[in-house]
This record gives C-alpha cells, structure tokens and sequence, in this order.
C-alpha cells in the first residue's frame, strides 16, 4: 500500500511537472492573457476567499472608503491572478529575462557584510512577487551561499514541484523545522550566507510570543527569525519590493543593523512590521490579503494559554494540573 502510493505520487509529479513545464514556455504576453482570464475565475466568479479579502482591506485601512476598498480589492485580485502565471514562467525563465524583469537594489550591502565575515538575514513579506527573490543569487557575490527559509507542502508531490522551481536560480530551500540546524551547520563549515525569511505567516499559537500594531491589528507574529540572526550575529536587512510596471518589479535591500545582539528583545521584529506596514501602504494591492491574517486574538491567547519560563502551554494542560 505504501509504496502504491509513492508510485502515485511520483506520476503525479511527473503529470503535473510536464504540464507546467510546457504552459511555461509560452511568451509573457500570453500568460497576462490567462491572467485576465484566471482574475474573471478567481474574482468575478468563484469570489475566491472574498469575505476574508473584504475583511482584511475594511479592517487594515479604516480611513477609506467604499470605493477606494473595492479599487484595491479588484487591484489585488488582478496582481494575485499576475503572481500565479509569473510563478509558472519561472519554470523555465531565462537568465537574461529574469535579471531584466527582477532587479535589486543595495546589494553592495550584502556585499560589505560578507567581506567583513558576517552572513546576511533579509526579512520579506509575501509581497509583490516574492517567488522571483529567488534569482537574488545573479545579483551577488558566488562566495555568498544563498538560501530561503520555506514551509513544506503536505502533498509530497506539489512539494517535490515547489522545491524545483524555488531551487532553479540557485537559491536553496530549507525547511522550517531545518533551519536552525542548517544555519549552525554553515558556520561550522565558514560558509557565508544570505538567507530569506518570509516573516509574515500566522504563527501556530504555542509560538506566539510577541504582538505587535500592524495595519490597525493586535497582530501575533513570529519571532523565530530574530531568535536566529541574534544567536548567530548576522546582518539584518529588509526587502522593499515593488511594482514598477506590469511583469517587473525592484527589490530594494535596506539595512536594518549590523549588531543584532545589542537590539532589544523584539525590536528587530518590530522594526520589520513597520517597514513593512510601510510597503504595503504604498502599493496596497501587491500583499496577500487573501491569507486570513487576524484569525487569532489576544483575548482568546490569554483564555487558552499560558507563558511559564518563556514557553506558551495551553491552561488544560497536564503540567498545569
């Protein structure tokens, strides 16, 4: 029975594989008209997730109105249906195409930190096209290993698939649950790195340990990426990306510090937020507010959960008893 099913799986990758590959090829143009076509499904039709976007949008930007809330809410479905055929061309992408349509800015910071010896920690959102990033690697020194911080897909196919096309450019993935192991297995090997951490998930509630004002929200957020970049010293920066025209975007590499281990407890992460607050305010709709974001309060944190010597356990649990 198992290995049926290992055999199931590697067909439908292969299937799965073939189609997108072929669906690749096709030219840019081609793709924005499926776009157009996919945004009349996903919008128009199937209304894909449209109460949480409606929610999210009223919620975050009190300050507008009706119309200006409906703009953004047609301007994100438009971009979002844009990303799912972008995340297809990278298939198979050239070079020349992606450097012309994914440029950076600022990476002679990066550059600096890796000649001083220090790895490099570049916090983003799922903001703009962050599939792209991953041709950071034609932008920066081959001295420099480049990695991204990912969380695995439950089919084994579709994450087998995912793993192919982030790794394509020469960015590797790493596992969440991976990523303190890996980043302690590079220093003991000298080997300087620049990793990207997508810190704007929902953390799981026994992982909540910090909240923070985003957009009008008492917002839990992740903590784990500081954690890291403290115990390790790396150099902190933040990824400002946006949409210069249709099918080509800037990243934008800002500093955050040099010298993790002399902020605060927190303040890295909170100084993230607002750089981010500060992104999505200026193109807001280029961020996924198709994710139900604020599905977790901190009213229902504190009636479920405890924090006893820096970890979160649930009030029923048998230690509390």
């Amino acid at each position: 029975m198992h290995l049926e099913f290992l055999r199931n799986m590697k067909l439908l990758y292969y299937v799965i594989l073939s189609f997108w590959y072929v669906f690749s090829l096709l030219p840019m143009r081609i793709h924005y008209v499926n776009s157009y076509l996919l945004y009349l499904l996903v919008y128009r039709l199937m209304r894909y997730r449209i109460k949480v976007v409606r929610r999210n949008l009223k919620e975050s930007f009190p300050e507008k109105n009706e119309d200006e809330l409906r703009r953004i809410e047609r301007g994100f479905y438009h971009f979002f249906c844009d990303y799912l055929v972008e995340s297809v061309k990278l298939m198979t992408i050239s070079k020349k195409n992606i450097t012309k349509r994914m440029t950076f800015k600022g990476t002679e910071l990066l550059e600096e930190a890796i000649r001083d010896g220090q790895s490099c920690a570049i916090y983003l959102g799922h903001l703009c096209n962050w599939e792209w990033v991953t041709s950071l690697p034609f932008w920066i020194t081959p001295e420099a290993h480049c990695a991204q911080i990912y969380h695995p897909i439950e089919n084994k196919a579709f994450d087998k698939l995912f793993l192919r096309l982030r790794q394509r450019l020469g960015a590797e993935c790493i596992a969440m649950q991976d990523t303190l192991r890996k980043v302690v297995e590079y220093r003991r090997k000298n080997t300087p790195v620049v990793i990207g951490f997508i810190s704007d998930q929902k953390p799981h509630w026994v992982n909540i340990h910090h909240w923070v004002d985003f957009l009008h929200h008492d917002t839990p957020v992740l903590t784990g990426t500081e954690r890291i970049v403290r115990k390790m010293n790396y150099a902190v920066f933040f990824l400002d990306i946006r949409r210069v025209r249709r099918g080509y975007y800037e990243a934008e590499i800002k500093l955050m510090t040099r010298e993790p281990q002399k902020m605060k407890d927190y303040e890295i992460t909170d100084i993230y937020f607002k750089m981010l607050e500060q992104s999505i305010c200026q193109s807001p709709d280029m961020w996924l507010w198709s994710h139900n974001r604020w599905s977790r309060t901190r009213e229902e944190f504190n009636e479920r959960f405890e924090v006893i010597d820096g970890k979160v356990i649930a009030k029923d649990h048998p230690a509390n008893r």
